[in-house]
């Protein structure tokens, strides 16, 4: 720490004096402040302090102290289970916002899982039945209060196409279905740990850039699938690169196209599309996308009843499960073959899931100004997909398209994924034989409306303004999902994301300092064209910890400046540099690799007759250089409070300017 009690204000000399001209009388030189060493910490608690800054930074647990056990357990309880918290103080007049939002959603998740549930490449039934469980179980376990819960478009087309990798749907149907809810269950595991364990941070990993990227991507391979069942194609490639999807296509076209098909798909996507419009220009109508979805099944189900259009190609539904979620405990591998499988698809499932959803909450949360605690969050998600895997159901996680409605519904709490839930429950037992005549078209015309938002065009315009290297993580996992597959569209998207991260630690910035006219203030020279070089004083500043991956580069990159402008001073025939400032505010740590560097670096300067000087080092740097000794090497009348002090040392000239 830089506390008052260490900074020690010491004068140049005895009450050194300046003569400032003949006419004014002497002056004391200002005070030039030093960097003091902190109090040493005890090892323990300095590692406890740590963990706890890494692990717990938001404190979870200080509602917990001074508390009596009773209320500590209560406190517990609440913390795992927060309706039982805000539930105390829920009203008529937030109920009655939340079953109008409920209502709502449930009209749009309802045709919407059905279609999810043929990119998962399993039965209808089992998208409703993951807007059943799963939703139930957030409401009582989520911090959320606008985030709708359910299958979504991505992880739909994820999981069904990692699984299709590993069993084929069709051969071996009981085979897939159970190494679907293996993967959930692992999905779910994967979730809970991470937010058990505050491991969180692990999902800020992968870029925004590269998930727009990889949104993007899905969004356009989702609706290049929906071809299938929108234009009546019965034989269809099982890869989702689109030039294996065109040529199914095209190839196709004299034979396989069907004109009825293609007339209802085309006919209700425009509805769905205008749908979208008005409700977008007019936020008073947001009802009408969230119900022109099921508008559109309950019309087309009427017209293909009546006219028979299946009859005529008009390939349908057929038939869809009734009945509540039946126990799939027994159907999850626990042992075998598939075990492994199930781990590694569930990991990668729930990890985009948990990307997604863990987005959707914090938008929408900072719209209402409201803390949405992230570990609470990932244990939610988690606990409701290991349910959801024992009650037949697939990954589930926070809908975009269905949370937008929500909010804009007006919903209050997590209630209205109560009210949805139930609505799901109704139409499983009553409702789903109705079902029987919709057509697979008007499916795909409604995963078509619905996965366009996803590509964010914008986003990807606006990154390549800010961020050229973002730019290509985007386009990178983007064009991988486009034309690879979704797998390695993904594994691009983080590679990229990584190589990011590690070109950042392993090459940081340097900038070389000049004094603004007129003030104490030094600055990138780069930035700053008005910015004065210091004679004989160069003033450089790393912008990064110093760790062992990048101790080296920094030594030499410093060295550089030095040469550079050795160099250009000879050219112009001024005098040489004498000391080098080493502006320390931005380097936040350092290990021993690190102060290895700075002791080859005043080595290297030695030689040349430079002298090393540094300025404002933070706490956790000065202790480790008194530590490795560092501070006696170049001396500690070397080590100051700020640039402006270390160059009126080095630099006396500059106090008459």
């Amino acid at each position: 720490m830089l506390g008052h009690s260490k900074v020690e204000a010491v004068k140049t000399g005895e009450m050194e004096t300046r003569s400032l001209s003949s006419s004014q009388h002497e002056e004391s030189v200002p005070y030039i402040h030093r960097v003091g060493a902190p109090p040493k910490v005890n090892l323990f608690k300095e590692f406890k302090n740590t963990v706890k800054e890494t692990l717990f930074s938001d404190d979870p647990l200080r509602s917990f102290k001074d508390q009596p056990r009773s209320r500590k357990f209560v406190l517990f309880i609440q913390a795992v289970f927060p309706i039982l918290e805000w539930g105390r103080h829920y009203s008529f007049a937030k109920f009655r916002g939340d079953l109008i939002s409920g209502l709502t959603i449930a009209s749009l998740c309802i045709p919407q899982d059905i279609g999810y549930s043929k990119l998962a490449n399993l039965d209808p039934q089992y998208g409703l039945y993951s807007s059943f469980v799963p939703p139930l179980i957030y409401a009582f376990m989520g911090s959320s209060r606008d985030i709708a819960i359910g299958p979504v478009a991505v992880v739909s087309l994820l999981l069904g196409t990692m699984l299709r990798n590993e069993i084929d749907p069709v051969k071996n149907k009981t085979e897939y279905m159970r190494l679907a809810f293996t993967a959930t269950f692992f999905a779910g595991i994967t979730q809970a740990i991470l937010g058990i364990l505050r491991l969180g941070f692990l999902i800020d990993f992968l870029s925004h850039a590269a998930v727009v990227g990889f949104m993007g991507g899905a969004a356009i391979t989702i609706a290049l699938q929906q071809l299938k069942g929108f234009l009546g194609i019965k034989k269809f490639t099982k890869k989702t690169d689109i030039v294996s999807v065109m040529k199914s296509v095209w190839g196709s076209v004299h034979h396989g196209w069907n004109w009825q098909t293609i007339l209802i798909g085309a006919s209700f996507l425009a509805f769905l599309l205008l749908a979208k419009y008005i409700g977008k220009k007019n936020k008073k109508f947001f009802w009408v996308p969230a119900i022109a979805p099921l508008i559109s099944v309950v019309l087309s189900t009427f017209f293909v009843y009546i006219t028979h259009a299946e009859k005529r190609g008009v390939e349908i539904v057929r038939h869809i499960e009734k009945g509540i979620n039946p126990s799939s405990v027994n159907e999850i591998y626990f042992s075998g073959e598939y075990v492994l499988k199930g781990v590694r698809i569930g990991i990668v499932a729930g990890m985009i899931a948990l990307t997604e959803a863990v987005a959707i909450g914090r938008t929408f949360a900072s719209m209402k100004d409201y803390q949405l605690d992230g570990n609470k969050e990932m244990v939610a998600l988690g606990a409701m997909n290991i349910v959801g895997s024992m009650t037949s159901c697939y990954v589930a996680t926070g809908s975009f398209s269905r949370s937008a409605v929500n909010f804009m519904a007006g919903c209050n709490t997590a209630v209205s994924n109560i009210v949805m839930s139930c609505v799901v429950f109704l139409t499983l037992e009553f409702i789903t034989p109705i079902f029987k005549y919709t057509p697979n078209a008007i499916l795909s015309a409604i995963i078509i409306s619905a996965v366009i938002g996803l590509i964010d065009y914008e986003a990807a315009i606006l990154i390549w303004k800010i961020d050229k290297f973002d730019f290509v993580a985007c386009m990178g996992a983007f064009l991988g999902v486009v034309f690879v597959s979704v797998e390695i569209g993904l594994l691009i998207a983080v590679s990229i994301s990584f190589a990011k991260i590690l070109l950042q630690v392993t090459r940081p910035r340097t900038a070389s300092l000049g004094r603004i006219p007129r003030t104490n203030v030094y600055r990138n020279i780069q930035q700053y064209p008005e910015a004065t070089k210091v004679p004989g004083v160069l003033i450089v500043r790393v912008d990064s910890a110093i760790y062992f991956s990048n101790s080296n580069y920094t030594r030499e990159r410093i060295l550089r400046w030095l040469e550079d402008e050795e160099e250009h001073l000879k050219a112009a025939s001024l005098p040489r540099i004498e000391f080098l400032i080493l502006e320390m505010s931005p380097v936040t740590d350092i290990d021993t690799s690190g102060i290895h560097a700075l002791e080859e670096l005043h080595s290297s300067l030695q030689k040349r007759n430079v002298q090393l000087v540094l300025a404002n080092p933070g706490r956790v740097v000065i202790d480790k250089l008194h530590a490795s000794n560092f501070t006696n090497l170049i001396g500690e009348e070397k080590i100051f409070l700020t640039v402006a002090d270390a160059v009126l040392t080095c630099s006396p000239k500059l106090a008459d300017v």
